[in-house]
């Protein structure tokens, strides 16, 4: 029987060989991807989500590269609309439920150039509960911003490296943005 469930697991698994999926970090820390990360500098973002964010990008990119890399042949520039929304209204009119959304626009801009490669943009949001302690709404609220700049980041590193993988700004418009 398990001889059986084995040899249909490989039988399954064999056209998938052939579709075309590759890992995104393949040549390691050595490849286009890992390369392109590495060569890429954040620069100041608007307040405090913007100090999160930009910490949580760097973080992630000297993950990325494994510590080496200068961070100056291209540039991130990163704008943010940080808001909290209440909902969940109750019969006096008091808030139970906010909403906190973090959008991020952000353009990878080459910086011998000043080409713009890329220009794209990420969003999250999280659901706050409105307790009867002022200290407890207001530290529910900075957690999720910490979180929710920790998503932010997560997506645009994940998009930067899929652009890399594709060709990067090898497939990037030849005219120069002014």
């Amino acid at each position: 029987m398990r001889a059986l469930l084995v040899s249909c697991l490989v039988a399954l698994s064999l056209p998938l060989g052939g579709c075309g999926l590759r890992p995104l970090y393949a040549s390691g820390a050595k490849g286009g991807v890992a390369t392109m990360l590495a060569d890429i500098d954040v620069g100041p973002i608007e307040g405090h989500s913007g100090w999160l964010v930009r910490n949580a990008l760097r973080d992630r990119f000297v993950a990325a590269q494994g510590g080496r890399g200068e961070g100056n042949r291209y540039r991130l520039d990163v704008r943010l609309e940080d808001s909290i929304t209440g909902f969940g209204v109750r019969s006096d009119d008091a808030v139970t439920r906010e909403r906190r959304t973090l959008r991020a626009r952000y353009q990878l801009v080459d910086s011998q150039t000043n080409q713009v490669l890329l220009d794209a943009t990420a969003a999250q949001d999280a659901g706050i509960d409105v307790v009867g302690s002022e200290y407890a709404t207001i530290a529910a609220e900075n957690s999720s911003l910490e979180r929710l700049a920790s998503g932010i980041a997560d997506q645009i590193v994940a998009r930067l490296a899929v652009y890399a993988n594709r060709g990067g700004p090898a497939a990037a418009p030849t005219n120069p943005t002014p």
